[in-house]
């Protein structure tokens, strides 16, 4: 397992970029925390009673891509991936069957379609379609809630790391 290079945006970067840049840090992070580690380690719930586990993780954040970029941004009408109304948290539910393989290339997917609309918009355009409040949400604010969201989720990723095979720093 190998994640892809990570590199901070410049300190100078105009502010798309800027944004753009610290979401794919956040990314290519996640993916360095699953890097190195048999599925079984990625499977594993380390931090009991919690279920939550790396594998989980990133099927979660599958989850928020889709959401955010596909079906807020760009209005799409899109099932869920491994949630139901029967398992709201399907995405944090894992099974023997569920691999590193298939979980990364189904995440890298979702970033690769989350890149795409997002290039289709202004950091001021709004979404065609809206949260909970009823209201739409420009692509700044999304940007900015996928950093918050990534980096949030990379230190419980830290910990779980941790715990599975001792790796800090990663």
């Amino acid at each position: 397992m190998t994640s892809a290079e990570r590199s901070e945006p410049a300190i100078d970067a105009a502010e798309r970029p800027m944004l753009e840049g610290w979401l794919d840090f956040h990314r290519e992070t996640l993916a360095t925390k699953c890097a190195g580690l048999t599925d079984a380690q990625l499977r594993e719930a380390s931090v009991p009673p919690s279920a939550f586990t790396l594998l989980g993780l990133v099927r979660h954040l599958t989850e928020v891509e889709r959401f955010w970029f596909r079906e807020i941004l760009a209005g799409e009408e899109l099932p869920d991936l491994y949630c139901t109304e029967e398992a709201p948290d399907g995405d944090f539910t894992v099974t023997e069957s569920d691999t590193w393989a298939g979980t990364e290339s189904v995440w890298r997917a979702e970033v690769a379609a989350a890149r795409k609309v997002a290039a289709e918009h202004r950091l001021d355009d709004l979404s065609r379609g809206v949260g909970s409040a009823g209201k739409p949400f420009n692509l700044r604010w999304i940007y900015t809630h996928m950093i918050e969201e990534y980096a949030r989720h990379n230190g419980h990723a830290d910990l779980v790391r941790e715990r599975v095979d001792g790796a800090t720093g990663v």
